[in-house]
């Protein structure tokens, strides 16, 4: 790899906004590796991109799994000595009512999005040191916001309670803020991002049309990965700005 290519990690991405994010990244010329705990879906969907002319790298890994994780970051590693851009896309959706809460399944969305999340960074921050100018992003959800959740002029704060997925978009929301803070002084940015509901497999149980394509989902996940030296760290954004936390 020249010195001079970046290259971005997004995990996963066989599908969605994590595939979008990693099309993206690779049309702005880098070097994408397409993170997937599926090696099938993983290496046909980095082939689809590779057919569209993105330099695209299958990548298998699982979040959840430690030692998938290790083998992941020792594979980056040996093929490219540095990462340049971290997107954490991988997320689990999840509905506990209050009432009738099952542990073991808020658990699991937890390991995901949120246990995953550190996982990773912990793992590849050495190989983001490495790199003149780190960003990572969490693709995080506007459910997150406590603001929203509460305010009565917002129509979230009307959505039915729930005790797993958007708590843990609003513990990574906090997780973002102090990894922003602990990276300041190795000028790694770190921001979290709401793409909003898009039409993925993501939301197809949602009793509602969801029409927003995974590609405009995906822009500000890129902008953010993508932002200069004088860009923000520690915020939560979206198309227009700024989300309230």
């Amino acid at each position: 790899m020249p010195d001079n290519a970046t290259t971005a990690l997004v995990t996963g991405a066989n599908k969605g906004i994590g595939q979008a994010i990693a099309q993206q990244l690779a049309g702005l010329g880098m070097t994408v590796l397409l993170a997937a705990r599926d090696p099938g879906r993983g290496s046909e969907a980095a082939a689809a991109l590779r057919a569209a002319g993105g330099d695209v790298h299958p990548l298998i890994l699982d979040v959840t799994d430690p030692a998938s994780i290790q083998a992941a970051a020792g594979q980056v590693a040996a093929q490219f000595g540095r990462l340049d851009v971290l997107v954490n896309n991988a997320g689990a959706a999840g509905r506990q009512v209050p009432g009738t809460v099952r542990l073991d399944s808020v658990r699991a969305v937890f390991e995901t999005n949120v246990f995953g999340v550190i996982m990773v960074t912990e793992a590849l921050l050495p190989l983001l040191r490495q790199s003149p100018a780190g960003r990572i992003v969490n693709v995080s959800s506007g459910t997150g916001s406590l603001h929203r959740m509460t305010s009565p002029d917002h129509y979230m704060s009307r959505l039915p309670a729930n005790i797993a997925y958007p708590v843990t978009k609003t513990a990574l929301n906090a997780l973002t803020v102090q990894y922003a803070k602990a990276l300041t002084a190795d000028r790694i940015l770190v921001n979290a991002v709401a793409p909003g509901a898009c039409a993925t497999d993501f939301t197809k149980n949602l009793p509602y049309p969801v029409t927003r394509t995974a590609a405009q989902g995906a822009a500000i996940a890129v902008r953010l990965a993508t932002i200069g030296p004088d860009g923000p760290t520690g915020g939560f954004f979206e198309d227009n700005g700024p989300v309230p936390w």
